[in-house]
């Protein structure tokens, strides 16, 4: 191996040998630094010695970026190392590694609950109802912006006050302290707050990340959850009086789709985003049943009865959604409870649209639907050792009685339906 004195004029003058992609010119100041001269003329220093009986060439940098002294150096601190046995390669990986973990704790240390949020979310919204997504989104919006049919703006979710707090900052002082303040102005919003960030936070606990951060679930304070008390059981149930008025403004309700949904809603007493989730593929108008996406069981049939069956088959096919939504992205209906609202209001009752799950469970005893056949049909667990182990009902059985219960229904509300003849409606005077 040919050495010579490295100069600032050597290195220069030095060249690539012709026919070869790159040369090697090796320094007889300092063991170990070489020059490396490629054929399009690129010039770069190297350090190359043995490590464990082995060749070990390192890259130092580009002549135009390192002054020979300044590579002599480098060449110098190399090889000390290299003697001493140690891989500068793997100093240097180790040294990375260092930066990096002392990065990412500077990181932790400063991301907030609303940086943390958007992750979540995006990581389960797989598998979540569309409802329950939104839940999430509304309850750390930040609020302010302009709302689309009113001149008020957006009000902040019950978590955005905390949104800007650090990870590391949600303690169980801190948690029972917004409690205290969301009590006072919303507390049944701020209750869903608290079941959502303690999920969230249990999520962060199994994070190979974030566990670093959160080791202790601050939202499962008791002092939190007295501060935001109990939620009170809801009543809201259609009286059998109260059905002519409801379905009058309801089948007035421009819009079919959300119309038919609320009918059908009240004469199934299926969960609300169970029905929204319909498809046309679940509804056979043949043999008269639908498949509802069941959250308890994953799905049961139940009997397509002749008003719903008249209700549903009316519908535009738009997409695979029997109740579907030309603006919606998800092509389907996301939020009927606005024009129910109005409806009531008209009808002057008050039912929310699970009050309408409760209404159909609470009409069925008027004409004795046992109550097994009534929870069959709403998706109920069964209840006792009859039920669980033994009775195993047809869907004829269940049709009967669903059949009887949506007459007594419709006649109360003063409509008369012929569902053998060619479906029409006509209201009793």
């Amino acid at each position: 191996m040919k050495r010579e004195n490295f100069t600032g004029r050597t290195v220069s003058d030095f060249q690539c040998t012709p026919g070869k992609s790159q040369s090697l010119h090796w320094d007889a100041g300092s063991p170990g630094l070489g020059l490396r001269v490629t054929s399009n003329g690129k010039k770069t220093y190297i350090f190359e010695t043995k490590l464990h009986g082995k060749t070990l060439r390192l890259t130092i940098g580009d002549v135009l970026s390192w002054p020979l002294a300044d590579a002599r150096k480098e060449a110098s601190r190399l090889k000390v190392l290299t003697d001493q046995g140690i891989d500068p390669r793997q100093l240097e990986k180790e040294k990375k590694s260092a930066d990096e973990a002392r990065r990412q704790r500077e990181r932790l240390e400063r991301i907030t609950l609303g940086e943390v949020w958007a992750e979540y979310i995006e990581d389960r919204k797989h598998l979540w109802s569309d409802l329950h997504y939104r839940d999430h989104v509304k309850i750390i919006h930040a609020g302010g912006e302009a709302r689309s049919r009113s001149n008020e703006l957006t009000v902040p979710g019950a978590l955005a006050f905390l949104s800007p707090a650090r990870l590391a900052d949600l303690t169980n002082e801190r948690i029972e302290d917004w409690a205290r303040a969301e009590a006072t102005k919303r507390p049944t919003r701020a209750r869903l707050a608290l079941r959502l960030l303690k999920a969230f936070l249990f999520w962060c606990g199994r994070h190979s990340t974030y566990k670093e951060v959160v080791t202790d679930n601050a939202a499962q304070s008791k002092t939190a959850r007295e501060s935001l008390g109990k939620a009170k059981a809801k009543n809201d149930v259609l009286q059998r009086e109260q059905l002519p008025a409801w379905f009058q403004t309801v089948r007035q309700i421009q819009n079919p789709v959300i119309s038919a949904y609320l009918q059908a809603l009240l004469l199934t007493g299926a969960r609300r985003e169970e029905l929204a989730q319909l498809c046309w593929e679940d509804c056979d108008f043949q043999w008269k049943n639908l498949t509802i996406r069941d959250k308890v069981d994953g799905q049961r049939v139940i009997p397509l009865t002749p008003y719903v069956s008249h209700l549903l088959s009316s519908l535009p096919r738009r997409n695979q959604w029997i109740f579907s939504s030309p603006t919606a992205a998800s092509g389907r209906l996301t939020e009927p409870a606005i024009a129910h609202r109005k409806a009531c209001a008209i009808a002057c009752v008050d039912v929310s649209l699970h009050g309408l799950r409760r209404s159909f469970a609470t009409l069925s005893e008027w004409v004795e639907m046992p109550a097994g056949i009534a929870a069959q049909i709403q998706g109920h667990k069964p209840q006792g050792v009859r039920e669980q182990n033994y009775i195993r009902r047809p869907l004829d059985l269940l049709r009967m009685w669903h059949i009887k219960i949506e007459s007594w229904i419709l006649e109360q509300a003063e409509i008369e339906f012929d569902g053998k003849a060619n479906p029409g409606l006509r209201a009793i005077k």
